[in-house]
């Protein structure tokens, strides 16, 4: 592999710098570095950030390849800035056992755009009623650490109790879809002004909070970690922050929609603004940006959710939930958490890099850019301003909420180990 000199970056929005790679690995960090007959990428004025790391990806393979397949999705994953992704479970057949995890991992190992790490079942088929094979799940080829029934709640809490049990033996996380399934029968938004003008079934934020509430209590009594997918109400953030005062083992990630997006879009009656949890008040937005600003929220994860186009061109209740947003994710944040000056760029290598890599364990990723480190690197030009087109994505789908919007900054390239697989924002 030959070398890569990186020239005049903005090491996580500092002073530039030069950044040489050899091989898969970061040789040097410095001003004025030279290397005979290293590639050379004329990086000035852009930000360098360690490459990013996605907690929540519906890959749908196996068995939904209309909507995603794990090279297009890992296609549009490097084409955003990430070089690894945790891929969900709600799969067909579900990721329950050793055999489709590791069918999953290996096909992210095939096609290289990214790392794919799997995420296992908590519950067998989904269904909230007997444990998955959690156990060899995790001593299987995908060496599985995060599990979820993502897309349904664990609403049982003895079974939720048994799951945190059992993954605290290896150090894993069970993270929650929180959603009381009887609270949200019928729901097809927020519950609110807006529901009620709309006619609209609606989706309470108690919802959302007292299975938080309950699953922090749990974990503190197992002593063991939960994650919280999703996070999307201000009363949600106050009881993470207040498990978190107590010491309980808790992270919290938000999309990047329920970072820029109100519940006022679904008065246009477009199924693209319908997705799980639906998107709240301006009130919960100002709350959510302000948590992960704080840590309260440690990280930030796209929960792309792929659909076909005839599951989104259609009336709203027929709807199915879900937006895109690997390749528009790093974009949102800025919009949302830099530009407003909440968070600075090395804020962002924390909650898109460092904090997600550390929750799901992904080792290799989430590491300084310092010599001697992985180059899994993204480099993103941020003063581009430009309308988002999903003719241009990679992913197969093209359901965003963007769709000719303007947002700040554009992935110029992405590097992972050392191997560019984005190149002047084009796939290699």
């Amino acid at each position: 592999m030959s070398k890569i000199l990186i020239r005049g970056a903005k090491v996580l929005g500092g002073d530039p710098q030069d950044v040489l790679i050899d091989g898969g690995t970061i040789a040097e960090v410095g001003a004025g570095l030279r290397a005979e007959g290293a590639e050379v990428v004329e990086a000035g004025g852009k930000v360098l950030l360690p490459g990013l790391v996605d907690l929540h990806t519906h890959l749908r393979e196996p068995g939904r390849e209309d909507s995603e397949t794990v090279l297009t999705g890992t296609r549009a994953a490097a084409s955003g800035g990430y070089t690894a992704v945790f891929a969900m479970a709600n799969t067909f057949p579900v990721a329950d056992t050793a055999g489709v995890v590791e069918q999953v991992w290996r096909l992210g190992r095939e096609h290289g755009y990214c790392d794919v790490r799997p995420v296992g079942a908590v519950t067998v088929g989904l269904e909230g009623r007997k444990l998955a094979e959690l156990g060899a799940m995790h001593e299987s080829a995908a060496g599985v650490t995060v599990f979820s029934d993502d897309g349904k709640c664990v609403h049982d809490a003895v079974i939720m109790r048994r799951a945190l049990e059992y993954v605290k033996a290896f150090d894993g996380v069970v993270a929650q879809h929180a959603q009381e399934p009887r609270l949200t029968e019928g729901a097809q938004m927020n519950e609110g002004v807006v529901s009620a003008e709309l006619g609209l079934g609606g989706w309470p934020a108690v919802a959302e909070e007292s299975v938080i509430a309950r699953d922090v209590l749990l974990a503190d009594h197992v002593g063991s970690r939960v994650h919280i997918c999703h996070l999307s109400t201000a009363g949600s953030v106050e009881i993470v922050r207040w498990a978190k005062s107590r010491g309980i083992r808790v992270t919290a990630e938000v999309t990047p929609h329920h970072l820029l997006l109100t519940d006022e879009s679904v008065r246009t009656y477009d199924p693209v603004y319908k997705v799980n949890p639906p998107l709240r008040t301006e009130r919960d937005v100002r709350a959510l940006r302000e948590a992960l600003a704080d840590g309260t929220i440690d990280i930030v994860a796209t929960d792309h959710a792929p659909h076909p186009h005839e599951d989104k061109d259609c009336e709203w209740a027929a709807a199915a939930m879900g937006m895109v947003g690997l390749e528009t994710a790093l974009s949102v944040v800025q919009e949302t958490m830099v530009d407003t000056g909440l968070l600075d760029w090395a804020g962002v290598a924390d909650r898109m890099s460092f904090a997600p890599a550390r929750i799901g364990r992904a080792e290799g990723h989430g590491r300084p850019v310092s010599a001697g480190e992985p180059a899994n690197l993204t480099l993103v030009d941020t003063a581009y301003r430009g309308p988002v087109d999903p003719a241009g994505f990679a992913s197969r789908s093209r359901n965003t909420p963007y769709e000719g919007r303007e947002l700040p900054g554009r992935v110029t390239h992405t590097w992972l180990r050392g191997k560019a697989t984005l190149v002047d924002g084009k796939l290699t």
